[in-house]
């Protein structure tokens, strides 16, 4: 959420950088509404004031003995006026708070402009792709050949989208798992197994709700929602709290399975399990001061290169353009690693920093001497390996010809093999 206090009084640098996402008019009606909000205050409360006054001189001229009519009249005539204002106001405030729920983040004027997955600005490219002498096969082919995915079986017991992962893939996952863990852990991340079930006000404060409640798979009957990233559950655990100043950065490492309708995907992605309802991830989260908020989605980005290099995957980084951000993110780095069925690289991971956006929505403050007064943290989050995706890329750029897998020597030292499958 943003700071409306800060906007008010310079409301100029906020329009220029939410025109960058198109919410400019938004902030514009959102500014109106709260200049008549602040309009109506004082006239709500001159009102009850003379209506308090009235109600004592009506109670004085009855103990007197007096005729109190004109008094009642007038006071009929402040109550009138009194209930249109509260009727006003009680709308303005919450059209003004619903307004103010929808603004997306402000973008940080480094983030490239457009609107688009084709407009987001190359950063460097790792690794070389493989050059392979056999006819390749795509994750879908090799993972049936070797029966390693099975999706129609999946299809029936829960649907388009699902898949089950059998034998040595599942071992490889979770080495995967368990190598993802390693590493965050040596760059001091706690590591932390979150409830994947959440009320509304995480889904709120994350700034998931209301915009992408088609998203999310939700339990009315519990009131509950399934995560689709366990950045939610991350964010929400010092929601209302004010930390001390010295325990942060605060860094978190939460393994959880995901869970996300695609509502609006159809048709896309849908071979094999690139794009799927569930799937498991590795999430890193940070809440820091604010002035570290930079350098920390820096140190994020560079925790997921350094998987990468170590999964031995060509990848390549993009810094993605204001349009295509989430409503929470005020810059955003993907990696995408190269696929080499579909000659091209798709987004394995994402880094985003969201400053003070959930910080505000969920309340989580810090204070930065025990004097001072508390301000808003800073929050960051990074997939640290989105297990699908991943094992997409393991699997066709280790492929051999024999149809089976070589693994890197980061998961066998993790406990995978050296090599899967095979004719």
């Amino acid at each position: 959420m943003l700071d409306l206090r800060r906007i008010r009084e310079d409301p100029e640098p906020a329009r220029a950088a939410l025109a960058r996402r198109g919410a400019a008019d938004a902030l514009d009606q959102l500014l109106r509404l709260d200049e008549r909000r602040r309009e109506l205050l004082p006239e709500v409360e001159e009102r009850r004031a003379r209506q308090n006054r009235a109600s004592d001189r009506i109670a004085e001229a009855k103990r007197a003995g007096d005729d109190a009519e004109p008094l009642i009249a007038e006071m009929r005539q402040v109550s009138g006026e009194l209930k249109g204002l509260e009727g006003e106001l009680s709308g303005v405030e919450s059209e003004r708070a619903r307004l103010l729920s929808t603004l997306p983040n402000l973008p940080e004027p480094e983030a490239p402009d457009g609107d688009t997955e084709e407009d987001a600005v190359t950063l460097r490219e790792v690794g070389e792709r493989p050059e392979f002498t056999f006819e390749t096969r795509d994750h879908l082919e090799l993972g049936l050949a070797n029966g390693w995915i099975e999706m129609e079986k999946a299809g029936e017991a829960s649907g388009s989208r699902f898949a089950y992962l059998l034998g040595d893939l599942v071992l490889v996952e979770l080495s995967l798992l368990r190598f993802a863990h390693d590493v965050a852990g040596s760059e001091g991340l706690t590591p932390v197994v979150p409830p994947v079930l959440v009320r509304e006000r995480a889904l709120f404060g994350t700034g998931f709700l209301p915009a992408e409640r088609e998203m999310i798979y939700e339990v009315p009957r519990d009131e509950l929602f399934l995560v689709g990233t366990s950045e939610v559950s991350l964010a929400a655990l010092h929601a209302g709290e004010i930390l001390v100043g010295d325990s942060l950065p605060r860094r978190y490492a939460g393994f959880s399975t995901c869970f996300r309708r695609e509502s609006g995907a159809a048709g896309r992605d849908t071979r094999g399990i690139f794009r799927v309802h569930q799937f498991d991830k590795v999430e890193m989260f940070s809440f820091v001061r604010p002035e570290d908020s930079a350098a920390e989605h820096e140190r994020l980005l560079g925790i997921q290169e350094r998987i990468l290099q170590a999964l031995e995957l060509p990848y390549r980084v993009v810094d993605i353009a204001v349009g295509d951000l989430g409503a929470s993110a005020a810059r955003k780095f993907d990696c995408e690693a190269w696929i080499p069925s579909q000659s091209r690289y798709r987004e394995v991971t994402s880094c985003s920093n969201t400053t003070d956006y959930q910080a505000r929505r969920l309340d989580c403050r810090y204070r930065p001497d025990p004097d001072a007064q508390p301000i808003h943290v800073h929050t960051l989050n990074a997939t640290a390996v989105a297990v699908p995706r991943i094992l997409i890329a393991l699997i066709e750029n280790g492929q051999r010809a024999d149809g089976s897998v070589e693994l890197p020597r980061a998961l066998r030292d993790a406990g995978a093999p050296a090599a899967i499958g095979g004719d």
